[in-house]
């Protein structure tokens, strides 16, 4: 082949080249943005799917969250006899079987929203503990300190549920 030759061939496969390129880009551009768009339209349907859910375990918390609540909790659960630490237990055995009976609903809230509600439950187990080490000799006088030593202070429970009024509402 004489130099023209190639000179030609080089003429005639440069435009090809060229527009093969730019094709192949064009095509790799339209494949991302479908992909793109497949996968939003796919975490959008979750999301629609996953928010009630959501919505619902965050109901089922806060619902923990005032069944385990100092007043709500001593008013609810009566001593069964008069021993303090029988009514302490009872109390206790209560918050954990509520607790244990809601642990699911961890997975449907962030980290840090499950890490203050598990706090909320272990520090109003403290509250109880704490009272019950006072110098009450029955049930009933266990049942008033507890209340007693809570009514000034403000509740785990309350503090536990301002945060997950916070968190639905980032979820608008």
């Amino acid at each position: 082949m004489t130099g023209d030759g190639i000179f030609q061939l080089f003429a005639y496969l440069l435009p090809a080249l060229v527009t093969g390129a730019i094709a192949f880009y064009f095509f790799r551009l339209h494949t991302r943005n479908e992909e793109g768009r497949r996968r939003f339209l796919l975490h959008k349907d979750a999301q629609k799917n996953a928010l009630p859910l959501r919505l619902q375990a965050y109901e089922r918390m806060a619902l923990f969250l005032e069944r385990i609540s100092i007043p709500s909790l001593v008013v609810r659960i009566a001593p069964k006899s008069t021993d303090k630490n029988a009514y302490e237990s009872l109390l206790i055995r209560n918050i954990e079987n509520e607790f244990d009976h809601n642990l699911s609903q961890q997975i449907y809230m962030s980290d840090e929203c499950w890490n203050i509600i598990k706090a909320a439950k272990n520090a109003t187990i403290q509250a109880i503990r704490k009272a019950a080490m006072s110098e009450a000799d029955n049930a009933d006088k266990l049942r008033e300190d507890i209340l007693n030593d809570t009514m000034d202070k403000a509740s785990p429970s309350a503090t536990a549920l301002s945060y997950i009024k916070k968190e639905i509402g980032e979820l608008w």
